[in-house]
């Protein structure tokens, strides 16, 4: 239980970072979405690194924070080229 704890407030921390780096008007707002975009950031930089190598998939590692916010920052890129390209709706276009 401690664990899943842990995985949203760091998600939470990395979404708010992410935001911050990123700011738009068609940013995904809310406390779940900015937790959401944290924690797949982080599941994204887990894949990527243990794709890599950095780290080592059979003892578990995963991203830390540091690479669990530079994956939201790449989420969150994601997120607004699909919004200008009209893929997902975008609340700051009026």
């Amino acid at each position: 239980m401690t664990a899943f704890i842990w995985i949203v407030v760091v998600g939470f921390v990395a979404g708010l970072i992410a935001r911050m780096l990123m700011p738009g008007p068609n940013n995904p707002s809310g406390f779940i979405l900015t937790v959401v975009l944290g924690i797949v950031g982080s599941f994204l930089a887990t894949l990527v690194g243990q794709a890599t190598g950095w780290y080592d998939a059979s003892q578990g590692q995963g991203a830390g924070f540091i690479t669990s916010t530079i994956g939201a920052v790449v989420v969150l890129f994601i997120w607004h080229r699909l919004a200008a390209a009209g893929v997902v709706s975008d609340p700051g276009r009026r």
